[in-house]
């Protein structure tokens, strides 16, 4: 009966993601320490979580933790604790009223397994030679217990101790580095407020290296047999950060990374502060290069400024497919509005059947809603005028900065800055199925 009273009603955050999140806290803060071993692939962590209450009489917190096995849970306010399927909930002595905190100490160990959801897999992932943790959008709590959603940011201490010749990356500033007799301990401090799915760490056979020309702090981390062709690949790397700084405001981050694993991947990802990239897209071809830019496009739109639930993930692909086409025209290759309307193109010969502002679960990155997404910002920009939806983007960065939005949000911003009839180009663009034409250029 007790675990049936903790587990029968688990609360969830995001219809798109049910079994993720609970809305009535958020994490302030997470101190996570790892031992990690290659061989067999078993992680044993020791997180520590600072919890704040939203609601009043707060009496149990859901955590999400998926395929590991928790040793203990210890905190003050701990009365007794369950873990079943991926819940963990903590029942508390005495509840905690609104704006309260507690903190939570949980040990747990196993082998970490991707999560699967209804819109794929995410999570921790072995490598032919390393780890890969990409967790969008569902994957965190194949590492680590979290509130998993994304609007409980937090500010985050990661501490790994993996193999000696192993080399580890994670979000953030590094400020440890310790050799034992045979392994090295990694720390990472991320002091920006991170969304649990944008946590990650990468363990390869790595060497970094920084890339000189920046404003920010630019590396590269890959393995050195492919030392040249990464620099071949990622040699505008500094271009585009000066670039995208000029459109949409100054970095905001404290350093961006590159890092590139030895084994093929079929996309890249983003986390915050740095992207992983697969061998196979160290290129300098186009498909490649429009890669680069999208994910560093990313760390302003997704990272610094995230989406509260998973229907208005065009806030996030929408800007990154865009500054794909703002990089080819900045990289003397076609211009903006040549390749939104080689788009336009595509989209209407396929079936208009998907709502951009919420596509459905099955749909939430079908293609579609990347290049729609594009298209709708540069149809802003085609009756703004330049000046004035650049400056709707940089105060969207501004104004929102380590926070969550909605499309609500945007509209409001965009009829404050653009003027109240850009509302129903809005509507137009992301909640009607037939695709608009396009303004004149």
């Amino acid at each position: 009966m007790v675990v049936w009273a903790l587990v029968s009603s688990q609360p969830t955050a995001d219809p798109y993601l049910p079994g993720h999140g609970d809305p009535r806290f958020t994490v302030d803060h997470y101190d996570l320490e790892f031992d990690y071993a290659i061989v067999g692939n078993r992680l044993s962590g020791k997180a520590t979580l600072t919890v704040r209450a939203l609601a009043d009489d707060l009496d149990t917190l859901t955590l999400d933790l998926h395929a590991l096995k928790v040793v203990s849970v210890r905190g003050s306010r701990l009365k007794r604790h369950t873990h079943h399927g991926r819940r963990l909930a903590l029942k508390l002595a005495e509840p905690l009223a609104a704006g309260a905190t507690a903190k939570f100490t949980i040990a747990y160990r196993g082998v970490p397994r991707v999560v699967p959801d209804k819109v794929g897999e995410a999570g921790w992932e072995e490598l032919e030679d390393g780890v890969i943790v990409a967790s969008q959008p569902g994957g965190a709590p194949s590492w680590f217990p979290c509130n998993d959603r994304p609007d409980a940011k937090a500010t985050y201490r990661i501490q790994l101790a993996a193999p000696s010749d192993y080399y580890v990356v994670a979000n953030g500033v590094r400020t440890g580095r310790r050799r034992t007799s045979s392994q090295t301990v990694w720390t990472y401090e991320q002091r920006e407020p991170m969304a649990p799915y944008l946590a990650t760490v990468q363990i390869g056979r790595y060497a970094e290296h920084e890339l000189p020309g920046a404003r920010v702090p630019l590396s590269g981390v890959v393995a050195p047999a492919l030392r040249s062709r990464f620099d071949d690949a990622f040699a505008d790397q500094p271009r585009m950060m000066a670039t995208f700084e000029k459109l949409f405001g100054p970095y905001p981050f404290a350093s961006y990374r590159a890092v590139v694993t030895t084994d093929e991947l079929e996309i890249p990802l983003e986390a915050q502060g740095l992207s992983v990239f697969g061998s196979n897209l160290l290129s300098r071809d186009w498909d490649a290069q429009r890669l680069i830019a999208h994910e560093l496009a990313h760390q302003w739109f997704g990272n610094a400024v995230t989406l509260r639930t998973l229907r208005d993930i065009w806030l996030h692909e929408g800007f990154a497919c865009y500054s794909e086409w703002l990089w080819s025209e900045a990289a003397g290759l076609e211009t903006t509005d040549q390749r939104a309307r080689v788009h336009w193109g595509r989209l209407s010969e396929l079936k208009q059947d998907l709502v951009l502002g919420d596509p459905g679960v099955h749909d939430v990155f079908d293609d579609r809603v990347y290049k729609r997404g594009a298209l709708a910002l540069h149809a802003i920009r085609l009756t703004a005028g330049h000046a004035t939806f650049f400056g709707l983007a940089r105060a969207w960065v501004e104004r929102h900065r380590y926070g969550n939005v909605t499309t609500d949000d945007f509209t409001a911003l965009a009829g404050e800055l653009c003027g109240p009839s850009i509302a129903a180009l809005i509507d137009q663009w992301v909640y009607q199925e037939p695709l608009p034409p396009l303004p004149a250029a």
